[in-house]
This record gives C-alpha cells, structure tokens and sequence, in this order.
C-alpha cells in the first residue's frame, strides 16, 4: 500500500481525496495544511475513509509520517519553495518519500519550472504531473477509438481543439498575477494545450512525435475590469481589475511538425468569463474521414427547479454552478468525469511499481514553455517560433505589471 501525504488542502485537493477512494494501491494517510485547516478529515469522515493525520509544520509531517508518496497541490508562488524544503529532508535522509507528484501548472514561469524539476531530478524522485483532463474517460475513450479506427485507416488526425471555461477560480491568490504568474491563459491553458497534445499524439508515443514550431497567442480583458466587476474583485482579492486588467480571456494556436513529416495544429481557448450552468470541458479532434467531440455540459443527467424552489447558492450539481433554478446539467461523480480517479490510479500504480508515469515532470515544463511562448505571443502581436531560448527569462506580462502596481505582495 502506497503512502501518500498531500501537501495543501484547498479546493483541487478535494478531488484528489475523493478519487483516491477508487485507487486500491495507495492511501492517503496524512495532510500539510498551513492554517491548520481539517476540510480533508471532515471529507473523509463523510466518505468512510481513513482519517488523515493533519500537519500545520511540513518538516514535522515530513520527519514524523512514514510517506511512500506527496502530491503538492499548494499554490502556484509557493511551488519552489516547497521543493527546496522536502528535496532537503530527502538528501539529508530525514524524508523517506521516493516520489512526489504536482499539480498543474507546475510553476508560475519557464524558470521555476525548470528549477522543480531540476531539483526532484537530482533527488532521484520519481515524478508525475496531475494534468487530469488527459485522463477524462471520454478523452482516453475518444482518443483510442480514433486512432484505432479512423487514423489506421485513413492516417493520423491533424486538428485539436480543447477549451475550458467557467466565471473564475475559487481562491483569492489565483487573481494575483504576482501569486499565480498570470490569468487564465496559465491557470487553465495549460489543462487545454496538454490535452490538445495527447490527441493529436499517436498512442503510445507520449508527445515524442510531436515537435512544437510556432506558437500564436492572444489574451484579452473582457469582463472583470468593467466597474461593478472589479469592485466586487477587488473586495473578493484585494486586486483591482480597473488598473490591472489580467487576462480573462486566451486563445492559442500551436502549429506541430509530426515524426512522420506533417503539419498539425492544436487550438485552446479559454475563459474566466464564462456564464452558463457551471465550468464546461470541451474537446474535438478531426481527421481525414473522423471527427470526435465532448462537452462536459451535455451529461446523463438534468434536473430542472422552476421559479418557486429557492435554496442557498452551491456548487451541488457542478463545479462552478452559476444558478439554482432552471434546466440544469448535473453530473453524478465529477473527479470521475474530470479525470482525477484516472490519473491518481495511474499515478500511484506507477509510483508503487517504481517507475515515472506517463505524465510526468518532463511534460510539465514542455507545457510550461508552451505557455510562455503563447504569452509572449499575445503581448508582442505576433507568432513565437520555437524554440525560443530567451523563454527562460521571460515573464508574462501580468505579471510584471503587478510587480509594478502590487509591489507589496513581493516583500
């Protein structure tokens, strides 16, 4: 059985708590939560799952838990800093884990992604990225049946299209570009281009006969600097949106050279300014003579409320949910449906057999890149061609406009 701590508690880390209850090998038995905060155990009382023991100290929790295993589900600006501590208890023998997996995106720019994987790489950890929406069983499900049929027969897809949207995070710190390192196009473009990827990838290849050429970005404002927006933002995260107008809204072209000689291209679209029944997962992949598509807002299930049923607002039916009456879509097992269980079973099965999964660290920071490259894009109104070695310095431009207006936040 497979020990694994997870280091935050926040909202991602509830659906990891709920999948690992489909994961047979491994168990989470103990938690790092800064404030103390027990939302996991209470979770897990709910569940009928084993309690994990809670940590406000991660070098105590680190010393103290006998841990196969960390999932480091934190936020985006404390992601190094974490590495750094738990790399130094492994190299001076005080942590006993022998592998850790992130979640997306895997820093706040190219550079601290580098630096992570750097870090984990000369610990020799294990490592994995907990990018789930490759692991959505309709994606894998589609992605085998059109490369099984449709691309053997008639040759390899040549457009994706992946695009999740919904009316902003959860958290404060994730609209604090100086905490987070951008707007939507990092927070969740990163799910959208790895997706696109992994259907545009022939089975079996991990994204080695994928080659990135040309990346195209563009971003925009369109709804959180309007006044009544920003006022309740700025209550909501202390940002104000009227004088730093982080992106809302992206678009991304990738243009790919295959292994086998062609040209395919992979758009995301996303948005933190969506509105409609809750967050929506949309996927599309088109070939020669096949065609596929996925809309998460198009389930088994809905349920309709006329006007006469009120209750408190929630996020009852799904992630994100904008109203409570209504034709509503509702799904019946979201860390299912998103791909959370998935990737934690493939995950942790890898980890318990000593080998790095297939989404791994090395993808992160090939993401990572993807996303700079598309930032860079959008700012200078212009294509990026790949590779681009000045990358690594580089800084979206949110960013360093927050180091500008938000200067407090990094002191």
């Amino acid at each position: 059985m497979l020990k694994v701590g997870f280091v935050g508690s926040g909202f991602v880390a509830k659906f990891h708590f709920k999948s690992f209850i489909s994961v047979p090998t491994a168990r989470v038995t103990a938690v790092y939560s800064p404030s103390g905060r027990k939302d996991l155990v209470k979770l897990a009382q709910e569940l009928g799952y084993p309690e994990p023991k809670v940590y406000t100290d991660l070098r105590k929790m680190l010393n103290k838990e006998d841990l196969d295993a960390l999932w480091i589900l934190v936020p985006n600006y404390v992601r190094l800093n974490i590495t750094k501590t738990l790399v130094e208890e492994v190299n001076q023998g005080k942590a006993k884990i022998k592998a850790v997996a992130y979640e997306k995106p895997l820093a706040r720019n190219l550079k601290e992604a580098r630096d992570i994987y750097k870090l984990v790489k000369k610990a020799g950890l294990l490592h994995g990225y907990l990018e789930n929406q490759v692991f959505a069983p309709s994606v894998i499900r589609g992605h085998d049946i059109l490369w099984r049929r449709g691309a053997a027969l008639t040759g390899r897809p040549y457009l994706s299209r992946a695009a999740e949207e919904h009316g902003g995070p959860h958290s404060p710190w994730f609209w604090n570009p100086i905490l987070s390192g951008g707007g939507v196009l990092l927070d969740m473009g990163c799910h959208s281009i790895e997706a696109c990827r992994f259907l545009l990838s022939k089975p079996g290849e991990n994204y080695r006969d994928l080659k990135p050429v040309k990346v195209l970005g563009f971003t925009a404002t369109l709804k959180w600097h309007r006044k009544e927006y920003a006022k309740w933002l700025m209550k909501f995260a202390g940002v104000d949106y009227s004088v730093l107008p982080v992106e809302d809204y992206a678009r991304v072209i990738i243009t790919y050279e295959t292994s086998d000689g062609y040209c395919v291209v992979a758009e995301s679209s996303n948005a933190w300014s969506f509105v409609g029944p809750g967050l929506r997962l949309t996927f599309e992949l088109f070939g020669p003579e096949y065609y596929m598509a996925i809309n998460t807002l198009q389930p088994e299930l809905f349920v309709f409320f006329s006007r006469n049923v009120k209750g408190k607002a929630g996020e009852d039916l799904v992630e994100k949910q904008m109203a409570e009456q209504g034709l509503m879509p509702a799904l019946p097992d979201e860390a299912f449906t998103y791909g959370y269980v998935y990737e934690d079973q493939e995950i942790a099965q890898a980890f318990a057999n000593n080998t790095i999964p297939r989404e791994n660290l090395e993808h992160a920071v090939e993401v990572m890149e993807l996303l700079m490259a598309a930032y860079k894009s959008a700012e200078l109104g212009k294509p990026v061609k790949l590779p681009d070695p000045s990358l690594i310095d580089y800084r979206p431009l949110p960013f360093r406009k927050g180091q500008e207006v938000l200067g407090q936040f990094t002191k």
